[in-house]
């Protein structure tokens, strides 16, 4: 599937690149580009063939944000027109965050307004040394609402309280400092940081990588009570006699390569992990 301005790519591997690809415009989107991305992550949320999503966009710039012809138009909305325009955007982000695949955000350069909030919806965030970051909605007197609750998990209230507040731009060094960004390379090291980081993911066990996803969002910031550790024994259990940890666990006690490494041009991990 692809459009003027979203491409779609899957490789052999099971890797699907999602590319913004309006360059003349910073890659700022809009109702119809919210639209595309929806329908293409609910797309890819549903393909137990695809293992990584990449976010990427052609250009300069990673994302300019919302785009100011549809700010324009916005602006002469009803409350009602705003409401349904706001949840659009919201439902869009909300399927990017909670894609059962891994997502890397490949960040290029300049990262503005609800560019954060696609960075802070992604798995792990691979940055150039170009890039830079700016939540800029309140110096046209609004707010970062929709991507506001993402951002905050990922850098934390204290960063989000200054940020949300100042409208600052902040280097990708500051990116990372605060935990927006994972690693910062060279411009022209990139596509091989992005495809290290693919190997490395594609080197582990399918189903394993997708339950180790969805253990972190349910384990977040609960209280460790007996329910919580219950539920945690039942999981690793269940995983430990699946067909999957099976075979990983016997694969390394024979010193061979997994079954799932045979479509793939991933190394094989070391491995001295116990769950």
């Amino acid at each position: 599937m692809s459009t003027d301005k979203v491409l779609f790519n899957l490789d052999s591997r099971g890797v699907a690149t999602v590319t913004l690809n309006c360059p003349e415009k910073h890659n700022a989107f809009d109702d119809d580009i919210i639209a595309q991305l929806t329908a293409l992550f609910d797309q890819i949320a549903q393909d137990n063939t695809i293992r990584v999503m990449v976010l990427a966009s052609n250009g300069k710039s990673f994302s300019a944000g919302a785009d100011l012809a549809w700010m324009k138009r916005m602006a002469t909305y009803s409350y009602q027109e705003n409401l349904s325009d706001a949840n659009a955007l919201a439902q869009m982000l909300k399927a990017l965050n909670y894609l059962p695949q891994t997502t890397i955000a490949k960040i290029q350069g300049a990262a503005f307004g609800g560019a954060v909030g696609l960075t802070s919806c992604c798995d792990i965030a691979l940055a150039s040394h170009k890039a830079s970051f700016c939540l800029s909605e309140v110096k046209l007197g609004l707010i970062p609402a929709t991507i506001s609750p993402y951002v905050v998990a990922a850098i934390g209230l204290k960063a989000a309280r200054r940020y949300f507040q100042t409208a600052e731009r902040f280097d990708v060094q500051k990116a990372q400092q605060i935990g927006l960004v994972d690693e910062v390379v060279e411009l022209t090291e990139l596509d091989a940081s992005v495809e290290q980081m693919i190997s490395t993911l594609l080197a582990n066990g399918p189903h394993a990588v997708k339950a180790a996803k969805q253990l972190a969002f349910d384990v977040a910031d609960k209280e460790i009570d007996n329910e919580l550790v219950n539920d945690t024994c039942e999981r690793i259990a269940a995983i430990r006699v699946g067909e999957e940890g099976q075979e990983g666990l016997t694969s390394f006690f024979e010193k061979r390569q997994a079954a799932w490494l045979d479509n793939t041009n991933a190394s094989i991990p070391a491995n001295n992990t116990k769950g």
